[in-house]
């Protein structure tokens, strides 16, 4: 069975435009469940991330938080933030990060530790080990990774 990836459908990771069109919803749907059908033929059950999961930690991150209705944040066509959401990128040594940044005074930062403290449950019960920093500026951020072996 091939990967998400290979399906077409780009999860939003927070650093494009807000996504929409008519058919996403379905798309969305029907790559989330493709990945625990995945699951649960690679890895016999669906908390637990599958290998492809795993070579593209940042993809599958920004599906399952996307597939549980979090917003992705946004940017505009000359780059600015233009909405409130989950921010996902690439870390260090295989490690995810997710941030909740929004436009100048959209009030992210007053909310962003009780949307990521949401995001690492919603995370969690896929399988990711998830930890809440402080980063600079005093901004909170989630180091996501795959889970250790033995739990």
């Amino acid at each position: 069975m091939a990967d998400p990836q290979e399906w077409g459908f780009e999860p939003a990771t927070g650093d494009g435009p807000q996504p929409s069109g008519a058919g996403r919803d379905v798309e969305l749907r029907t790559a989330y469940e493709g990945m625990v059908q995945i699951r649960r033929l690679l890895t016999g059950g669906v908390c637990a991330p599958a290998p492809w999961e795993l070579r593209r930690a940042p993809r599958a991150v920004a599906l399952v938080l996307e597939a549980a209705g979090f917003p992705p944040s946004a940017v505009d066509a000359d780059g600015r933030r233009s909405r409130t959401g989950y921010r996902v990128s690439a870390g260090t040594d295989g490690l995810v990060e997710v941030g909740w940044p929004g436009p100048p005074g959209s009030g992210a930062a007053r909310e962003e530790q009780e949307r990521l403290t949401a995001c690492a449950a919603e995370l969690e019960r896929h399988g990711w080990d998830c930890l809440l920093y402080r980063g600079p500026r005093g901004r909170r951020y989630l180091e996501v990774r795959a889970p250790h072996p033995g739990g």
